[in-house]
């Protein structure tokens, strides 16, 4: 049985008419999960719900993002909403979601521990590209990272890796963990892109980063002597306690909003690269805007893991 952690609050971040990141996208994925010959062996949990006083919540979030930026995400979100950059909205409802989306991923990540075995977070906004004291496309809290963080506290967990499979960088997941020695960080990620980070030649301050930036067009020829002959041996020589898997579904070739040419079944194929580094791996979505192509790469993803 694989856990899906998920709640319909999730679709309750409103990010308004025509805005890529919409709740459609859980609506869609959820939708297929459901439907999937395979559907019998998910088991469904709602997150923690959202406690200001949860000493859990509190010290991940606080560990990754200052106060003074979390009570404007609040004061943003409580005055109706808004924007933080041009593509990132908050609306009325956009705090308390993001706060549950990163109860969400912690139980997540207490859930692989307490199992041994993998876990997917279905939740929105997602986080990758937050940085510290600003969010920035269409991420709010930097989910990826405050989970690491979050692994870190538990008892007998040296080192976690997170591997970002996006179709974009995840400069603020980098931004936070590069400076510690017990995360690895390594994305894929299309070039020249959005945010125009990533490049190959960022190492992190402990030789803990790994960039590859992909060429338009890419597809899964160019993928795999990537995960073969770098990305594998990487995480091996870490030996993490744990996988984080940043799983962004943007780099279909049907996705509106890059140029590479992945196809959903691809998905299952890094899903078996990630299970030869451990079976403790939490994957939690971040991007993906074709919604056939969104759904069915998260489905190859999970079958994979049911094998």
């Amino acid at each position: 049985m694989l856990p899906i952690i998920y709640s319909d609050k999730f679709l309750d971040h409103d990010t308004g008419f025509y805005h890529p990141e919409r709740p459609s996208r859980l609506t869609a994925i959820t939708n297929a999960l459901k439907a999937a010959p395979w559907a019998n062996q998910l088991e469904w949990y709602l997150p923690t719900p959202v406690d200001a006083e949860d000493p859990r919540l509190i010290d991940s979030l606080y560990a990754i993002h200052p106060s003074r930026y979390v009570q404007a995400v609040q004061r943003l979100s409580q005055m109706g909403g808004g924007q933080i950059d041009p593509d990132t909205v908050v609306s009325d409802r956009s705090y308390e979601v993001a706060l549950l989306a990163v109860n969400a991923w912690l139980d997540g990540v207490d859930r692989v521990l307490a199992t041994g075995n993998p876990a997917f977070v279905l939740a929105r906004p997602p986080g990758h590209h937050a940085l510290p004291d600003r969010g920035m496309g269409f991420c709010i809290f930097a989910n990826a990272a405050i989970a690491a963080h979050h692994a870190l506290q538990q008892p007998g967990i040296r080192r976690v890796a997170i591997l970002d499979w996006d179709v974009h960088h995840g400069n603020g997941t980098q931004a936070i963990v590069e400076t510690n020695p017990n995360i690895a960080y390594c994305s894929l990620h299309e070039f020249p892109q959005y945010p125009g980070t990533g490049a190959a030649y960022e190492r992190g301050k402990f030789d803990n980063v790994l960039n590859f930036p992909m060429s338009r067009g890419s597809t899964l020829t160019d993928y795999k002597p990537l995960f073969e002959q770098h990305i594998i041996p990487f995480f091996q020589t870490l030996q993490p306690d744990l996988l984080i898997v940043s799983a962004g579904y943007d780099a279909n070739k049907a996705d509106p909003l890059a140029d590479l040419a992945l196809k959903p079944q691809d998905y299952g194929i890094f899903t078996d690269y990630c299970l030869q580094v451990t079976q403790q791996i939490l994957f939690g979505l971040e991007g993906g805007y074709d919604l056939d192509a969104l759904a069915e790469s998260v489905a190859a993803t999970i079958e994979r893991c049911l094998v």
